[in-house]
């Protein structure tokens, strides 16, 4: 779509943001601090990372800003939009992947940005894109089910998370693995059917509602106690999520084809993880019962209602 976008004022709520979310994580773990680095892209833009490492709840965290820009579009931002191919592009976005150390607690994943292409022919064509997604290892229904009643008000109709939840779905997906990454939430991409104001409404709604849908499960499940089995199990299941991040997230090629920073980009890998040979939950385990009821797609608000 091409019409007029406030392009400062989607800088300055990411920017906000990230300052909100990184004095809340910081509060509710008590003892680890972010790390800030700024940085410079040589191709134009830079943006802020910021990592903590060692806290008493996060065994790794990041919440990265990035504001870039080029005279030319990546394969990954023309993968669905060809003629847009050898467009200059402004592309600026807040992700964050956190890591805790205690299994019971999930991993978790959240990402707003904002894209403009503009074409040397034509007017600059701008679009939305966004989500968030839970990893746990040992689900609960519970939790899972304030994941989602939390992704649906963020929603501005019930159309638009049932579009959204199934684009999660089929998106966090690994083809090889025939399973999903977690437990979904929203996603979506190329977001500019409404007018732009809508759009960076419903963009907000999601960035906002992130700490609602994830603060009240950290509470309920950091102090639950774990062993070797549970820890072994945690790293196991990590492996998966560096697979799917290498293989298939279009947010890490983007960052890795556009320049940016790479120790930013690979941010949201698990500082440790591990991969075993032909593995296989014990049957009736707690393992075997993430497999069977929450690696695949279901509608959650009705099921555990």
């Amino acid at each position: 779509m091409s019409a007029s976008a406030d392009r400062t004022a989607v800088q300055r709520y990411l920017q906000g943001l990230q300052d909100r979310i990184c004095t809340a994580l910081e509060a509710t773990d008590g003892e680890g601090r972010f790390r800030r680095d700024a940085w410079e892209r040589a191709g134009g833009g830079g943006g802020e990372s910021r990592v903590l490492r060692g806290g008493a709840l996060l065994e790794q965290g990041g919440v990265n800003f990035s504001h870039v820009m080029g005279s030319r579009m990546p394969p990954s931002a023309t993968q669905h939009r060809p003629e847009l191919a050898g467009a200059s592009f402004e592309a600026m976005g807040l992700s964050l992947v956190l890591h805790p150390h205690n299994p019971h607690v999930p991993t978790t994943h959240m990402n707003v940005r904002f894209f403009v292409a503009d074409p040397a022919d034509g007017e600059p064509v701008w679009w939305f894109g966004g989500g968030f997604d839970l990893t746990p290892y040992y689900a609960e229904d519970e939790d899972v089910l304030h994941w989602h009643r939390t992704a649906r008000a963020a929603c501005p109709d019930e159309a638009t998370y049932a579009a959204h939840k199934k684009w999660c779905d089929e998106y966090f997906f690994l083809k090889h693995r025939g399973e999903t990454r977690g437990v979904g939430g929203l996603f979506f991409d190329d977001l500019n059917a409404w007018s732009f104001e809508r759009c960076f409404d419903y963009q907000q709604r999601v960035g906002d509602a992130f700490l609602e849908a994830y603060l009240p499960i950290v509470q309920r499940r950091r102090a639950a106690p774990y062993g070797e089995r549970e820890r072994n199990f945690q790293l196991y299941r990590r492996g998966r999520y560096v697979e799917f991040n290498l293989v298939y997230d279009r947010g890490t090629l983007f960052g890795l084809q556009s320049g940016g920073r790479t120790e930013s980009i690979l941010m949201s890998l698990p500082p440790l993880v591990r991969w075993e040979y032909d593995w296989h939950p014990e049957p009736g385990s707690r393992e075997e019962r993430l497999y069977r009821d929450y690696l695949r797609p279901r509608d959650w608000l009705t099921e555990l209602a």
